[in-house]
């Protein structure tokens, strides 16, 4: 018996030895075929970015869609026992690029929107409908000539606006000329000293067109699954810094399989032309705000969920 268990416990002992060597054998032959994975990669990207090089169209687009529902009934230990709930939200931005010898033509649209619903099924008199919660709407237009590869002479018009509430009322209308800088392949930045800022809204008193200069700083990227887009759009009234704003745009796609992935979109904004507006005319409005008192409290919003890249 002494024998046969220190037979077992050598071929015990045998083929632990004989599975961690097949275990480090096998994480040994991993590293060189990650490698060769980057070494691939890379040179697919490289191949791409001829691709991106030549003249031509070139279109694209990649957006997230984010969502929940939910439903309680005697659920006693919150303040509504019984309320159904749900959000649904979806941000696109494409893009319709012309790029030939001489000159360029780069198209944008940013578009996000959000709906939330809260139903308190005890109080009949509450709204158990879809309110808008988020309402962004972005499109823009350069055309440059180019006096070498990196800089061009440019006109730019880009229109902001809501389209679910209020729509144009304030829309914002840029129309201007000045340069173009490239400094890499992906990255925009455009800067026109001569531009007009049209501004449409009912309410006259408030909202107010004027001429100033116009920043703008386009980042679009993508980096084998991932999609990712910046923008930044300034504009400085000469006239009053009380008539100037600005929007920063960031969204990034991550694929998971397929087209199919998680995407996450924030937006920064300031305008102080909307804060008046929404203190003299919002849900709480004070008759006594003005432009010297009033608070321009930083503008966001931010959504995440599914992406789908087209």
């Amino acid at each position: 018996m002494k024998k046969l268990a220190m037979v077992l416990a050598l071929v015990c002992a045998g083929m632990t030895s004989g599975f961690a060597q097949t275990e480090e054998e096998l994480k040994a032959q991993m590293g060189p075929k990650k490698d060769s994975i980057a070494a691939i990669q890379g040179r697919v990207d490289a191949i791409q970015a001829k691709i991106d090089a030549l003249p031509g169209w070139k279109f694209g687009a990649f957006g997230t869609i984010g969502g929940s529902i939910s439903g309680f009934n005697n659920w006693f230990s919150q303040g509504t026992p019984n309320n159904s709930a749900g959000n649904i939200g979806f941000t696109v931005n494409g893009y319709a690029n012309l790029k030939e010898e001489k000159f360029f033509w780069r198209n944008a649209a940013n578009v996000n929107l959000q709906w939330v619903k809260f139903d308190d099924e005890d109080d009949p008199t509450d709204d158990d409908s879809f309110k808008e919660a988020t309402d962004v709407f972005n499109i823009s237009s350069l055309y440059g000539w180019k006096l070498s590869e990196k800089f061009a002479i440019s006109a730019l018009a880009e229109y902001r606006t809501t389209i679910l509430d209020n729509f144009n009322d304030p829309g914002y209308l840029d129309v201007g000329v000045g340069g173009t800088w490239t400094p890499i392949p992906d990255l925009v930045v455009v800067i026109h000293p001569l531009n007009y800022n049209f501004v449409f809204s009912n309410e006259d008193a408030i909202f107010e067109s004027s001429t100033g200069a116009k920043v703008v700083a386009d980042y679009t990227k993508k980096l084998g699954k991932v999609n990712l887009k910046s923008n930044l759009s300034l504009f400085q009234s000469y006239e009053s810094a009380d008539l100037s704003n600005w929007t920063w745009i960031n969204s990034l796609g991550y694929t998971l399989f397929g087209k199919i992935g998680v995407g996450f979109e924030f937006g920064l904004r300031s305008n102080k032309q909307e804060a008046l507006n929404f203190a003299l005319n919002g849900p709480n409005p004070d008759p006594t705000a003005t432009f010297d008192n009033i608070d321009n409290d930083l503008q966001s919003y931010w959504l995440l969920g599914l992406n789908y890249a087209f």
